[in-house]
C-alpha cells in the first residue's frame, strides 16, 4: 500500500517500476484490488510524501503506507471533472483554519477510507490558482460519505460521494501552501495515471492468458480451432499490443523515478494501455464466442473492468491534450 514510499514513513522503499509491476500483477488477478492499491499509493501516499509537512507525514502518511489505513483523493464534483477550475467546494477562513462545504463524486475508496486528501476553492476569483489541498481523517465532524455508485465494472471497488457540511480543519491540515492545490492535483494525477496504466496491463494480461488457455485446452472445441490462422493472428496482435503498452508503462515509471516532470510519458502510457486493454479484452470475448458473452467465463468481466481505465484519472481525450501540449513545446 506504500510501495515507493520511504521505509521511514511506513512504505516498502522501492522504486516506481516495482510499484507498476505490483499493480499489474494484482490487477491481473482482480482489477478492483488493483485500483484500490493504486489510489492508496499514487493519490493518497504520493502527495503526502511530496508536499506534506513532517507532522503530516507522521500522522497521516505512515498509517497509509503501512496498510494500517486506507486513503482516497477527492477532486471530481458534479460540475467539475476535467476542468478543475470549476470546483464548487469551498474552504473559507475561520478562526485559525478553514470551514469546508461542498460535495465530491465518483471517489474511489470513498466511503471506506480512513484518510482523505481533497481540493477546495479558497479564492474562487482566482479559479485554478485559488484551489487549495487539505488532508483529514474520516471521523472529522461535518464530513460524511454519500451514495455508493453501481458501476459497469470493477464491482469490488468503492465509488462514492463525499459530503462536507461546515467541516472545520485547522491550518495544520492544509497540504502545501494556500493556492497550491492545482499544482498538487496535477502532479498527483501524473503519478496516478501510471498506476491506472499498470492496472490496464494486468487486465490485458489476464485476458490474453484466458484466451490462450481457451483455445488450447477447452474440451468443448476442436483442438484445431486454436491452430487456425484466424485465431493465431488475433492472439499475436493481442500479445504484441500488450507488450507495447507494458513498455510504455515501464518507460513512464522510469521517468517518474528519474525526472522532475513526466506528464507526457504518463499520458502516453495511460492512453495507450487503457485503449489497448479495451481492444484486447474485446478480442478475448470474441475468441470465446457466445461463451465469452456469458458469465460462465471471466472475459466479459475483464472487458467491463477495462472500460474504466479509459475514463478515471483523466479520460483518453485529456491524455491526448497533455501529449499535444508537450509536442507544441518541442523545438523541431
Amino acid at each position: 500500500m506504500g510501495v515507493f514510499i520511504p521505509k521511514e514513513y511506513g512504505g516498502a522503499g522501492l522504486d516506481v517500476i516495482s510499484y507498476t509491476l505490483a499493480v499489474e500483477e494484482i490487477s491481473r488477478g482482480c482489477a478492483s484490488h488493483g485500483v484500490t492499491m493504486s489510489v492508496n499509493n499514487s493519490l493518497a501516499c504520493n502527495p503526502l510524501n511530496k508536499f506534506g509537512t513532517e507532522e503530516q507525514k507522521q500522522e497521516f502518511l505512515k498509517p497509509l503506507a503501512s496498510g494500517e489505513k486506507l486513503g482516497a483523493f477527492g477532486l471530481t464534483e458534479p460540475g467539475a471533472g476535467t476542468d478543475v477550475s470549476l470546483l464548487q467546494t469551498t474552504a473559507v477562513h475561520k478562526d485559525d483554519g478553514y470551514e469546508i462545504n461542498g460535495q465530491k463524486i465518483f471517489i474511489t475508496n470513498g466511503s471506506k477510507s480512513d484518510t482523505y486528501i481533497i481540493l477546495a476553492q479558497t479564492n474562487k476569483e482566482l479559479k485554478h490558482k485559488g484551489i487549495t489541498a487539505f488532508v483529514f481523517n474520516s471521523d472529522t465532524p461535518g464530513f460524511s460519505p454519500g451514495t455508493l455508485e453501481r458501476t459497469m465494472g470493477i464491482h469490488g471497488s468503492i465509488q462514492s460521494e463525499l459530503n462536507f457540511d461546515n467541516m472545520y480543519l485547522p491550518e495544520s491540515q492544509r497540504l502545501g501552501a494556500e493556492g497550491d492545490g492545482f499544482k498538487i492535483a496535477m502532479n498527483t494525477l501524473d503519478g496516478g495515471r501510471i498506476g491506472i496504466a499498470a492496472q490496464a496491463i494486468g487486465i490485458s494480461q489476464n485476458a490474453l492468458d484466458l484466451s490462450i488457455d481457451y483455445v488450447k485446452n477447452n474440451d468443448l472445441i476442436d483442438k484445431t480451432f486454436g491452430r487456425s490462422q484466424g485465431i493465431q493472428f488475433i492472439l499475436a496482435d493481442m500479445a504484441t499490443e500488450l507488450e507495447a503498452a507494458r513498455l510504455l508503462v515501464h518507460k513512464a515509471a522510469f521517468a517518474k523515478d528519474t525526472k522532475p516532470r513526466y506528464s507526457h510519458e504518463a499520458a502516453m502510457a495511460k492512453v495507450y494501455a487503457s485503449e489497448a486493454a479495451m481492444r484486447i479484452t474485446s478480442k478475448a470475448v470474441q475468441i470465446h464466442g457466445l461463451y465469452g458473452y456469458t458469465k460462465r467465463y471471466a472475459v466479459e468481466r475483464l472487458m467491463r473492468d477495462a472500460k474504466i481505465t479509459e475514463i478515471y484519472e483523466g479520460t483518453s481525450e485529456v491524455q491526448r491534450m497533455v501529449i499535444a501540449a508537450y509536442l507544441d513545446k518541442l523545438d523541431v
